[in-house]
């Protein structure tokens, strides 16, 4: 028998818990797009429960229906447009009041609702006693207590959606705000005009629609027009005359007075439902954000995490490093025994497994960091790292909200633009993305660990930090220059909710670490493939190259030598034949395709202490940064055997003339030059623009070289070279 399909939305304020109750319902069965025409992130997760396949959709956060971003305009078009079969409301049981303003509204819709009051325990701990049945008998909701950062109350939650589903009964319309006599009769007879005016039934519930119409909603006016056409512009006649009378009446603003008659109810409700134990109770989120918001504290307190994150990732990831990489040289060298000699064996073995192989060993090192971000926003932590940068962003001309892209720049700067979305000024928006690609991604991390591990040894993670934290000043400097002649505006103010800190649940952290882990393993097995065939292709051909030497008639001779009974060591002739296949592999690799390409860069890098290989790999890095450790692994590793592909290509960097202080510099000019290929398109369609997609290509590219020549050209006169 064929499982009955549901779908249910997660609704809520931001911080009220929906995440993690997403989680708890759907575990790991989840899939993370974009909604359709936006780029505001979409979650959804599948459960099979007493014969129904359900569908969960996690909405963004708002905080009313009365919409202004995207996101809470998505969460509403949602609700109304997809009418889901049920809506859960998860209200932050420790902050009634505030989060009975969504509930109201959600209330008034013509949909089945059950309010889910989580973080009960947090409730209870300042003293707060909510009458769950008083609550469901006053509004005519059910109501689920739940503990989401420990999974408690799921199962219940889950029986209730069920019940609430299967309910074939007409949705009560009675206990709703009561908005007075004067606004209920704009109400009563702007809903029969409505109603006498349309032709086709409309999408939403009529009471619904004359309310949002004397609230002077945007949205609701334009999907009016759409639908009740021709008499689409009779009925917005209308809705002003009525706003009009309003207005004199009240001698304010409908929406206004609506919005107190709200609040109004809900006063009326918390006093129902809220008893406060007089006992006092010991707020501890306020006792820690007196240590890490601290005004003199709280700044290097930040600092020594960000700090702590890379050092965990550089050296803890160490060790899984070690155990993929010789698994890749295992790998490698069976697929030489195995497939007979020839192009395809090339192919195979030093263009997939060593080109994807170079790559994939960082998968530790991005899982890592992944769970620290997650670390930061599962406990409350983001939020505060925003509040601390909110004077640091005023340098720039921003506020603290336009930290959370920059910070989620560090995992992928992809998502982070997206994430501008919740800026309300387009100047800002436009500013964070000019210069969120300034944080070091988590693609750049592999170049930053090989080189480091390479030339710094011990002192690897603080290299790797100074370099994010260069990310950082320069984002900085370039956002003061920039808010200063081509984005001038005044700073938007900024208010941001510090949510409580929560103990973060380790499912949670696992989840958001796969979620965000996934799209490294899809470029392994799409673009770094792909761009690591290409690289091998380039580097193989042409097939017959003049080289400068016989080196075939060398080895000959030093192999006759010794079987002539010449007084060579064994080790010193097998030594003398491994370094002229070397080098024989070295100036094929120079004359082929790629070699020749290099060339060509060869004199515009040479100042900032990169040879062709290195112009050559950071090329190649404008397709996937990623890309930029493989090409590395075949032009400087050449020759090498597959088992000993990893520590040859460190070997190898250190013997082409690289030095600690190249090396450092490379590592600058990767963090800053041009972001990969999927960024700059998220770039193009966040702000709708060529003219600004194409000068953040240009300004980065070409402050990558000046900073790369600064520390390079400025070390070698300080005698660091």
């Amino acid at each position: 028998m064929p499982l009955k399909p549901i779908t249910i939305a997660l609704a809520g304020n931001p911080n009220a818990g929906k995440s993690t109750i997403f989680n708890n319902l759907t575990g790991t069965r989840q899939k993370v797009g974009n909604w359709p025409g936006v780029t505001v992130e979409k979650k959804e997760g599948h459960i099979e429960a007493n014969g129904y396949d359900i569908t969960v959709v996690d909405l963004p956060g708002t905080y009313s229906l009365t919409a202004y971003s995207i996101e809470e305009i998505v969460a509403r078009n949602f609700i109304l447009d997809e009418k889901p079969d049920v809506v859960v409301d998860i209200i932050d049981a420790s902050n009634l009041e505030r989060n009975l303003y969504l509930a109201t509204q959600l209330r008034e819709l013509d949909t089945k609702v059950i309010f889910v009051l989580n973080m009960a325990d947090l409730a209870a701990d300042r003293g707060i006693k909510v009458d769950a049945d008083k609550l469901s008998e006053l509004l005519d909701v059910p109501v689920v207590f739940t503990v989401g950062n420990r999974n408690k109350g799921t199962p219940e939650l889950l029986k209730t959606i069920l019940s609430v589903a299967e309910a074939e009964i007409d949705l009560p319309r009675t206990r709703r705000v009561y908005y007075g006599k004067d606004i209920e009769k704009a109400i009563s007879e702007l809903s029969k005009f409505i109603r006498e005016k349309t032709d086709a039934e409309l999408p939403y519930h009529i009471r619904w629609v004359a309310i949002k119409l004397l609230e002077n909603d945007k949205i609701v006016k334009e999907r009016v027009i759409r639908s009740a056409s021709p008499n689409g512009g009779a009925i917005l006649q209308e809705t002003e005359i009525k706003r009009q009378g309003l207005r004199e009446f009240f001698d304010e603003e409908p929406e206004i007075v609506m919005t107190d008659h709200r609040y109004g109810f809900i006063a009326g409700i918390v006093k129902e439902v809220l008893k406060t134990v007089s006992k006092q109770r010991v707020d501890v989120s306020r006792q820690i954000d007196q240590v890490l918001t601290n005004r003199l504290l709280g700044l290097p307190i930040f600092i020594f995490f960000i700090w702590a994150m890379f050092q965990l990732t550089f050296s803890f990831g160490a060790y899984p490093m070690d155990w993929i990489d010789t698994g890749v040289g295992w790998l490698g060298q069976a697929a030489g025994q195995i497939l007979p000699e020839g192009l395809f064996r090339e192919l195979i073995v030093d263009g997939v497994i060593a080109g994807v192989g170079s790559v994939a060993i960082f998968l530790p090192n991005i899982l890592i960091l992944f769970f620290c971000i997650a670390l930061f926003e599962d406990t409350g932590y983001m939020a505060r790292a925003a509040f601390l940068m909110d004077k640091v962003m005023h340098l720039i001309g921003l506020h603290g909200k336009s930290f959370i892209p920059m910070l989620m720049g560090f995992g992928c700067n992809a998502p982070a633009i997206m994430a501008t979305r919740t800026l309300e000024s387009e100047k800002d928006r436009i500013l964070t993305i000019l210069i969120n690609p300034l944080m070091s991604c988590a693609a750049r991390l592999p170049v930053y660990i090989l080189l480091a591990g390479a030339f710094f040894g011990a002192t690897a993670g603080n290299a790797i930090f100074s370099i994010y934290a260069l990310g950082i000043v320069l984002a900085i400097s370039v956002g003061r220059l920039f808010r200063s002649t081509l984005l001038r505006g005044k700073v938007a103010p900024f208010v941001m909710e510090l949510p409580p800190y929560r103990a973060p649940m380790l499912k949670g952290l696992l989840i958001h670490m796969w979620d965000r882990s996934k799209i490294f393993l899809k470029k392994i097995g799409g673009v770094i493939l792909v761009g690591s065939v290409i690289v091998w292709f380039l580097s193989a051909f042409p097939r017959e190259v003049q080289f400068s030497r016989d080196y075939q008639a060398e080895i000959a001779r030093i192999s006759a030598h010794y079987g002539a009974g010449i007084n060579t060591a064994q080790g010193d002739v097998d030594e003398a034949i491994s370094a002229l296949e070397t080098l024989q592999a070295k100036e094929k690799i120079e004359r082929s395709y790629i070699g020749r390409i290099g060339k060509v860069l060869a004199p515009v890098f040479a100042p900032i202490g990169m040879d062709w290989r290195g112009s050559v790999a950071v090329l190649t890095g404008f397709v996937a940064k990623e890309i930029v450790v493989s090409t590395m692994g075949v032009l400087y590793a050449a020759g090498a055997d597959e088992d000993e592909k990893s520590e040859a290509l460190k070997t190898a960097l250190k013997e082409s003339g690289m030095t600690p202080l190249s090396a450092y510099a490379m590592m600058a000019f990767v963090l800053i030059y041009v972001p990969c290929l999927a960024t700059v398109g998220v770039i193009r369609r966040e702000t709708n623009s060529w003219k600004w997609t194409l000068f953040s290509i240009t300004y980065s590219t070409i402050l990558a070289w000046l900073v790369a020549f600064l520390i390079y050209q400025g070390g070698k006169v300080m005698g660091l070279a």
